[in-house]
């Protein structure tokens, strides 16, 4: 996995101001018992972008008016500093997107680098005030991207005492903290995606499943993602949608690889209304046959039929 995956830059925001709660008074984040319109990352875009030869958020506004032009109205930027918010918070007033959710790095299994990524998510977490963003989604750092390197019992125990912290610091600013995992954290019996989600508050820290790379971390195993589902389901608070055919990542989302229909019955058996977020991204070997916007055009029309019901 690159490490541009998620530290490649495209912040925003979004129009509708949220009111400021005084520092006297923390809240719990709110339960998401209301859907979100079906929204879509940051990263998708810009895969798709260098597939051009362009750069995602090189020009946000032509960025931000071709995502709007998909018909799309909610965005997840990955940010990596309040600055990043508060720059592009009127570009996405612009065009009129939501930014329910945003992806923030963060490197917590030890404890001299851990303090401040907390530190630095806080700070994202009071510029994006204005926004009414109330999901943080992140995926706490490898020991180093594209490695096979495993994290110690230590790093394990002293990244989930910190996530813990994280989410329940994003509680008293009326913020869920959603864990995200690619697939180093399925190798090894899984024991670091367990951990995170076994030794942490429920109340803390919930679960952004990114069904893909639960799928491709565990071998290719829809076993292993349905187990997932069953094991943490009452903790997802988002999913990322992503479809690949013979384990190759697909051009726009449809049939494939991974039972998206089962995941959705699933979801509504258990009254599990997550924000849905398209991650539908490219790699060397996808099929390129359309545009960005065509492409998000197609996705979005079947996503919000496969998973009617469960959208705002």
């Amino acid at each position: 996995m690159s490490a541009t995956r998620r530290r490649f830059l495209s912040t925003a925001t979004v129009l509708a101001g949220a009111t400021l709660l005084p520092d006297s008074q923390p809240v719990q984040a709110k339960p998401l018992v209301k859907s979100f319109p079906i929204a879509c990352n940051s990263y998708t875009w810009q895969t798709f972008y260098a597939r051009q030869g362009k750069t995602w958020m090189a020009d946000p506004d032509a960025s931000l008016a071709e995502f709007a032009q998909s018909g799309i109205t909610a965005y997840e930027p990955a940010v990596n500093s309040a600055t990043d918010v508060t720059k592009l918070l009127p570009f996405l007033t612009k065009h009129k997107l939501a930014m329910h959710s945003l992806y923030v790095n963060s490197t917590l299994h030890e404890a001299h680098e851990a303090q401040k990524s907390i530190d630095s998510v806080l700070e994202i977490a009071d510029a994006a005030r204005p926004a009414g963003t109330s999901i943080f989604v992140t995926n706490p750092s490898p020991i180093k991207w594209g490695t096979n390197d495993d994290k110690t019992d230590a790093n394990l125990i002293e990244q989930a005492r910190n996530l813990d912290r994280l989410g329940a610091e994003l509680r008293k600013r009326g913020i869920t903290l959603a864990y995200h995992t690619h697939a180093p954290e399925h190798r090894q019996a899984a024991r670091e995606f367990h951990h995170m989600l076994l030794a942490t508050d429920p109340k803390n820290v919930s679960l952004c499943l990114d069904a893909h790379w639960v799928y491709r971390g565990s071998g290719d195993s829809q076993v292993a993602l349905f187990d997932v589902v069953k094991l943490y389901g009452k903790r997802v608070v988002e999913v990322h949608i992503r479809q690949s055919k013979n384990g190759i990542w697909q051009e726009t989302f449809g049939e494939g690889d991974i039972n998206y229909k089962r995941l959705a019955t699933e979801l509504k058996a258990n009254n599990i209304r997550p924000n849905l977020v398209l991650e539908q991204c490219l790699e060397k070997e996808s099929p390129d046959t359309m545009n960005v916007v065509d492409a998000h055009k197609q996705d979005l029309a079947k996503v919000k039929t496969l998973f009617a019901g469960l959208i705002g």
